[in-house]
């Protein structure tokens, strides 16, 4: 045990060794057929002192009151909290020595009755305590909270149980991964792991961390996507795929993106990006519909209608509308980026165009609502309308202005798909790290992989705008953070 850094910590030391002197070890052992603190509460309060229902609980002191021979907690676990009431007599000779070296933050479990105090306070009346664990760092005051955001992501074991909306997020987050595996599972999908360590960063267009394995001497980066692994699993004969797992690109942080984050990937042989528009709803409505609290869900001061069908409108039909010229009109296009200041020479047109779209499109997009049929340039993964090269069969649905996935008519011809790639490697610098086709990947195509559909979506931004949750960090346990110097 390391050295006390201050009274506070000397004082729970102390305790700590007058445990260990009756007789008891002061971290715990097993405690077996305790019930979780919800379940105690919803048990019946108002009978009789000698027909209370016997109950045993564990959790952790969060709020402790001395009144004489008498001490009051407030237990908590993550189901709930309940007051316990320690008398002298009740608990005995080493119980009533133990209670003694209570601190805020101890683990503790009781023996008891549940019933209600004179006050009608929900109360187990203990009988035994059991000593689980000593806390010997202080733990903030149960009304005071925890009331720095940054000390909070810093502590998230102390924020998870002094911020009662943290752990609440937490396990809707659960739930929604859950229900996700769930309607993914009863449709036939596989879930499988693919490698974490590429050879090559490819899937998307995002600056990759990079690594080093010193028994090959060679460069890795972590992945960006996980696009590339599951398709070659299509060529190999599994039809529907899909893998929920962390990818990372080396970006920037705000509100809606950290650099680690989490994303559902999929993909089924002989569909098409309108298979995925009917899965993407069914999805996003069976985790809604997980939470139990109707399909009308806050975000902010909006109000989301998840109540399929959804809205499903084409990109170019909301440019025009929103921007005020036509998508194919060039001219008009540019000389709208002119007067928005946004310069345009030496770009593809479509790159203006998708400039425009997120300046003056995204935020109006209330939805929720399909994007789809996008600039082809912008999607060399994706096939082409027949009979309208220019434009690609994918989409992207938005709530409240958010972009929440991405999917598409899977490209599967090698020959087109080796052209897009060497069109979009060609205006990247020799040294960047992005700069490398991946030949094996096309090898692959060229063995024959299946016309199919597949998506993308970003797990974390469907829990914020599920949770009404205005930060990515909140939605994830541990956001990445600058060192503490």
């Amino acid at each position: 045990m390391s050295a006390p850094q201050d009274d506070f910590e000397q004082s729970r030391a102390e305790k700590l060794r007058r445990i260990e002197e009756l007789g008891l070890d002061p971290w715990g052992g097993r405690f077996d057929n305790h019930q979780p603190i919800a379940a105690v509460r919803a048990l019946p309060i108002d009978l009789a002192d000698d027909q209370r229902p016997k109950v045993r609980a564990a959790g952790r002191i969060k709020l402790r009151r001395t009144m004489g021979k008498v001490h009051f907690l407030t237990l908590w676990d993550w189901t709930g909290e309940v007051q316990v009431m320690l008398g002298q007599k009740q608990i005995g000779d080493v119980g009533w020595k133990v209670a003694q070296e209570l601190d805020l933050g101890d683990l503790v479990g009781v023996d008891g009755s549940f019933g209600q105090t004179k006050t009608r306070e929900p109360t187990i009346f203990a009988t035994q305590l059991h000593f689980l664990t000593k806390s010997l760092q202080p733990h903030p005051d149960k009304h005071s909270g925890m009331q720095e955001i940054e000390f909070r992501l810093r502590h998230r074991y102390l924020d998870l149980i002094y911020t009662p909306e943290t752990l609440d997020r937490a396990r809707k987050r659960i739930k929604i991964i859950q229900t996700i595996r769930r309607h993914l599972d009863d449709q036939g999908y596989c879930e499988v792991e693919t490698p974490t360590l590429h050879a090559i960063a490819g899937g998307a267009a995002a600056r990759p961390f990079v690594t080093h394995h010193n028994a090959l001497d060679i460069d890795l980066f972590l992945r960006i996507a996980l696009e590339l692994p599951l398709k070659r699993l299509l060529v190999g004969g599994v039809e529907k795929v899909y893998e929920i797992g962390r990818v990372f690109r080396n970006e920037g942080i705000d509100a809606r993106h950290n650099p680690e984050f989490t994303m559902l990937e999929l993909y089924q042989a002989y569909g098409d990006y309108r298979t995925m528009m009917d899965l993407t709803e069914g999805l996003v409505v069976a985790a809604v519909d997980a939470l139990g609290a109707g399909r009308r869900l806050p975000y902010g001061e909006a109000t989301v209608d998840f109540t399929p069908p959804w809205q499903r409108a084409t990109y170019a039909d909301l440019f025009e509308q929103y921007v005020g010229v036509p998508m194919a009109d060039t001219a008009a296009v540019l000389k709208k980026a002119d007067a928005a200041g946004f310069p345009t020479s030496n770009k593809h047109p479509d790159v203006v165009i998708q400039h425009l779209f997120e300046e003056h499109v995204e935020d109006k997009l209330v939805g929720p609502v399909f994007v789809y049929d996008y600039p082809a340039s912008l999607c060399p993964l994706t096939k082409r309308k027949r009979g309208q090269p220019e434009i690609a069969e994918r989409f992207e649905p938005f709530v409240l202005g958010m972009e929440l996935g991405n999917a598409y008519t899977e490209l599967n011809d090698p020959v087109v798909q080796e052209q897009t790639f060497r069109q979009q490697l060609a205006g990247l610098p020799a040294d960047e790290s992005m700069a490398r086709m991946d030949e094996d990947f096309v090898r692959a195509l060229r063995h024959g992989m299946p016309p199919a559909g597949g998506l993308g979506i970003g797990i974390d931004r469907l829990v914020m705008l599920l949770t009404n949750t205005q930060t990515i960090r909140d939605v994830i346990l541990f956001p990445l953070l600058r060192p503490l110097v």
